[in-house]
């Protein structure tokens, strides 16, 4: 049955609303202790993700370059491995995209480092290989998904799940927005040194 535009909105933001009052606080709070941690550490923060999880990532290392670090007075150090396209489509037409992220990670990567991988699905054979070259190499990993978890779920030092029906992308992705300006918001009103 196809809802009317008003029927739509409503149960939209419905969704939404009960998507924010699930949402992890123990989750959260850990993952951003390890963001903290990266940054004292002088760690890179590197964030990944495919689609509109590519863009959160792109937003993400955004609000954390440049938010966070102008009112924090030592700026974390914050990049999205989506943002070269001419390397993303360099390794993925030679090695494939299963390798896009790895293989930068590859020439960047240190221990102290932070990988933060973006998937709805918790699937994404590009994120998952990232993420588990960041943990062989003794980096900390984030990852924000959806729908059951997937493989990343389990593979993480903290995952942050926003539990929701298969196929729900929309509001999957609006919630990891969500957790980027909660995370980034918190971080630039303390003030971190």
């Amino acid at each position: 049955m196809i809802r009317t535009m008003t029927e739509y909105i409503e149960d939209y933001v419905n969704e939404l609303k009960l998507l924010l009052e699930a949402l992890d606080k123990e989750s959260i709070l850990k993952a951003t202790g390890i963001i903290e941690t990266a940054h004292a550490n002088d760690g890179t923060i590197y964030i990944i993700g495919n689609g509109g999880s590519a863009a959160t990532a792109s937003h993400m290392a955004n609000d954390f370059s440049k938010g966070i670090g102008k009112r924090a007075g030592k700026h974390f150090k914050a990049l999205s491995l989506t943002d070269n396209i001419p390397l993303l489509t360099a390794i993925s037409n030679d090695e494939g995209y299963e390798r896009v992220f790895v293989d930068q990670l590859k020439v960047f990567l240190n221990k102290d480092d932070l990988v933060i991988g973006i998937s709805a699905s918790g699937n994404s054979g590009n994120i998952v290989n990232a993420l588990q070259y960041a943990r062989e190499k003794g980096a900390r990993t984030i990852g924000l998904v959806g729908f059951d978890g997937g493989k990343i779920k389990d593979m993480v030092d903290v995952c942050i799940h926003i539990h929701t029906q298969k196929g729900k992308y929309g509001p999957v992705e609006d919630m990891h927005m969500v957790l980027d300006h909660i995370i980034s918001g918190y971080l630039t009103q303390k003030k971190i040194s």
